[in-house]
């Protein structure tokens, strides 16, 4: 894990006046956010917000039209998603996007791929990420198709988790996920985070994700309309509104009743 930040340290990752979006078509307008080593700052808003086009515009899934895109004080704008990854930013997407017919242990392997790690420096590393999600060990002989949705959830976060990223980024970890699995894997979260991690999260359970971060921004319409630390706002009409604003608030009560 990266060691713990300093107050003045400099950002990690650096999102300045970015634009974004498919085609002709903008998402994203003059959006500015900041992380720094050791940090876990969420993203949150509703559906529709921009916040999971915001992801793949700074891992190089879909091409910047305007603003800057800096990891580790090095301009990301043009370089290929690989490249992104080879530099430590590893991004987990929505949709848990595993090799359904290798095992959970080959997965595992895959996501060390070009690491340029042995044999036994690999095994340590699963050894590691199976200590953060231990229900993965009865499963490695698996396939990743045959596993519940929770499992498989915890499977992409760990064939990120072991390449040891700079920087872990999650898209809605918490889709689809009951609450006892939700649990765990926000459990695991702040294992990572207590370990020094550094991770940039996009969520839509924001009491949730609140209680997890540092740091926050609020999304709507492609636009960041408020940031600041998660305990203020947690209690922030800026953080209502962008749910409400579409008549539907996705604050995760259901999941502490």
């Amino acid at each position: 894990m990266s060691a713990p930040r300093t107050a003045l340290s400099p950002p990690l990752l650096e999102v300045e006046n970015l634009s974004a979006g498919y085609g002709r078509v903008p998402v994203l307008r003059d959006v500015s956010l900041s992380v720094r080593q050791g940090e876990t700052v969420a993203v949150l808003g509703s559906n529709g917000a921009g916040k999971s086009t915001l992801l793949r515009a700074i891992s190089g899934l879909i091409p910047v039209s305007q603003g800057s895109v800096r990891f580790q004080d090095r301009d990301l704008r043009g370089r290929s998603p690989q490249r992104i990854t080879r530099a430590g930013l590893l991004h987990v997407p929505e949709g848990r996007r595993l090799f359904s017919k290798q095992t959970v242990e080959d997965n595992l392997i895959l996501g060390m791929y070009g690491a340029g790690l042995t044999r036994g420096e690999e095994q340590a590393r699963i050894g590691a990420v199976l200590e953060v999600f231990p229900a993965l060990k009865t499963r490695m002989r698996d396939y990743a198709g045959f596993l519940s949705g929770g499992q498989q959830q915890m499977l992409a976060i760990s064939q990120a988790l072991v390449r040891r990223p700079h920087l872990l980024i999650l898209d809605e970890p918490s889709l689809g996920l009951a609450p006892i699995i939700l649990d765990e894997v926000f459990a695991a979260l702040t294992q990572v985070k207590t370990e020094g991690g550094t991770v940039l999260l996009v969520e839509q359970l924001a009491d949730r994700a609140l209680r997890l971060a540092d740091r926050a921004y609020v999304m709507a319409y492609g636009r960041i309309t408020a940031h600041g630390d998660a305990a203020t706002l947690r209690d922030s009409p800026d953080l209502e509104q962008a749910y409400l604003g579409d008549g539907a608030a996705r604050h995760d009560h259901d999941h502490r009743t």
